[in-house]
């Protein structure tokens, strides 16, 4: 068997490396010229750096990230809300990794490059269109100069992202992105450590939050630390088909709201004072598809079911996309399935419903709900959160998605 994989972000560059380890033979395309680590901070959860540490890559990546510690939960006047301990601290078997997005991909993509060799590494290829028949898929490149590349493969695998050519390519029509009404602004700013250094926090509710959290980043100045932070806004009357994804804004954009937020322990206005670049983002999703695969061919991570960034679920629901899918792969190899168009549709059957939830969990923001919940019953502070929200319905936020989104802690240490 051997595998074309489309494109070369976390979630194709996992894959590879899972396919290697069961001794299936991958090639990834990518239409970017040269892989650069573009992006911001991201959180590898628990049972993403287990799936890591499957593949040998949990030691590199600790090296280059922070072990987050906690997550705290403040309502926009600096109250806590809710707070938990993380992974190791949370007695998960390995860390949750906060860590450079970019950094990341390269990381993994010197990792393909070094077992599987560069030649496996294709970059600059467009995807066309992909043709199947009886024994197989064809998918016709362009290159940067017009040319065409046709590759030939038993399987192909959409990992191209948010605006997947593979996905377009069987859902032509009525797939639009799905805006939420809101905007994120994201940076990192070097400054002084918050709380313990390894904390992650959010502030707010749905329609005025902030988050924040360190991580590595090889640019900062020495006394540092490097806090990657997001705010994000209620804006409904934005033009969603005007955005370029990537888009460089001043901070007067969306600054104002949170002026006040200045408490003991952190000073946000200073935080987004001292980013040197801040980029926007619409917070959009997909709604879920009826089904991935198509003969030999399936979708996998953002190509497959785009997701709101809540519960920092983004990155990991990929890589268990990898993985699973990896291990069906494996098993049509050794006779376990009748054909690749099985195992195709068993990777789908197993991974929809779980992503799916998640895709609508998320909408209804997922373990952001304290906030809601907070900010709905008492909008201009409490004395005790548990005056308005008590700690069995806290408990049961933080429970529910950790099950849906497949971090439970007695799960993770059953698998």
């Amino acid at each position: 068997m051997n595998v074309i994989i489309t494109g070369a972000g976390i979630g194709g560059l996992s894959l590879a490396l899972m396919l290697h380890a069961r001794g299936i033979e991958c090639d990834i395309y990518e239409s970017a010229p040269e892989l650069k680590p573009l992006g911001v901070g991201i959180n590898l959860l628990p049972h993403a750096a287990n799936e890591m540490d499957q593949i040998g890559m949990l030691d590199t990546l600790a090296k280059n990230a922070v072990s987050t510690s906690a997550l705290h939960y403040y309502n926009c006047h600096g109250q806590n809300i809710w707070q938990e301990p993380r992974g190791l601290d949370a007695g998960y078997p390995v860390p949750q990794l906060s860590i450079h997005r970019g950094k990341l991909q390269m990381l993994l993509a010197e990792a393909v490059i070094q077992r599987l060799g560069a030649h496996r590494m294709h970059t600059g290829m467009t995807l066309k269109s992909v043709d199947q028949d009886a024994d197989g898929v064809t998918a016709q490149f362009v290159r940067p100069d017009g040319t065409l590349h046709s590759a030939r493969a038993n399987v192909l695998i959409g990992a191209d992202g948010i605006h997947s050519a593979v996905r377009r390519q069987f859902y032509p029509a009525n797939d639009g992105f799905q805006f939420s009404g809101r905007i994120l602004w994201r940076a990192v700013t070097y400054t002084q450590p918050f709380l313990d250094g390894r904390t992650m926090f959010m502030a707010g509710h749905p329609d005025e939050k902030f988050v924040a959290y360190p991580i590595l980043d090889d640019n900062t100045p020495e006394g540092l630390t490097a806090i990657n932070w997001i705010a994000e806004l209620t804006v409904p009357d934005y033009n969603l088909g005007n955005t370029d994804w990537n888009r460089r804004v001043d901070k007067s954009v969306f600054e104002g709201p949170f002026q006040s937020w200045k408490w003991d322990w952190i000073d946000i206005p200073a935080l987004i004072n001292g980013a040197e670049a801040i980029f926007e983002f619409p917070l959009v999703d997909k709604n879920p598809l009826p089904r991935w695969s198509f003969q030999n061919t399936t979708l996998m991570g953002d190509a497959a079911h785009p997701l709101y960034p809540i519960g920092s679920n983004g990155s990991a629901q990929a890589i268990l996309d990898a993985r699973c899918l990896a291990d069906h792969l494996q098993k049509t190899v050794q006779g376990k399935h009748r054909s690749i168009a099985a195992a195709l549709k068993e990777y789908e059957a197993d991974r929809i419903p779980p992503t799916t939830g998640i895709i609508l969990r998320n909408r209804l923001n997922g373990p952001e709900q304290v906030m809601q919940m907070a900010h709905e019953r008492a909008p201009e502070g409490f004395n005790h959160i548990h005056d308005v929200v008590s700690a069995e319905e806290l408990e049961e936020v933080s429970t529910r998605y950790k099950r849906i989104a497949g971090f439970d802690p007695k799960a993770l240490k059953r698998a």
